[in-house]
């Protein structure tokens, strides 16, 4: 608690830097922390679990074209990226419809793949699946 004790609102980056440097493997986290974006909530999404080794995001897209939509697998992680044009000729007299830019992301576990995407009547899903080598697949002798 002594080494601690040294550091105060002057000096905090210092301290959040020793922190990130010991800390390898949690870069994702401290960036969305520090960024202020640790629980995203657009554009809102269910993930199902379907069986033991396939799974589903839906994700509600309403007013998206599948041109607008972006969805790919990077460094472990899928990714699903919206960009909406907008109308600067419309004169909205209510503008409730979230239909803004967005960047969302998963991590996925190197088991996993994505077998099948699909964008219809707004809600994009993603179909995930679990690959089992050969080696631990089920098997039945008899």
């Amino acid at each position: 608690m002594n080494a601690l004790q040294r550091y105060h609102a002057a000096n905090l980056p210092e301290l959040f830097d020793k922190i990130s440097k010991n800390s390898i493997g949690l870069d994702d986290y401290f960036d969305r922390f520090f960024n202020g974006d640790l629980n995203p909530s657009y554009p809102p999404y269910n993930l199902i679990n379907i069986s033991n080794h396939e799974s589903r995001l839906e994700v509600a897209l309403a007013g998206f074209k599948k041109k607008e939509v972006k969805v790919y697998t990077e460094y472990g992680k899928l990714t699903i990226e919206g960009s909406k044009e907008t109308k600067e000729d419309t004169d909205y007299a209510h503008r409730g419809l979230a239909q803004r830019s967005f960047t969302r992301s998963w991590t996925l576990s190197d088991d996993t793949e994505v077998k099948d995407v699909n964008l219809e009547d707004g809600l994009l899903t993603v179909t995930l699946q679990k690959v089992v080598p050969d080696h631990h697949a089920k098997k039945e002798y008899l």
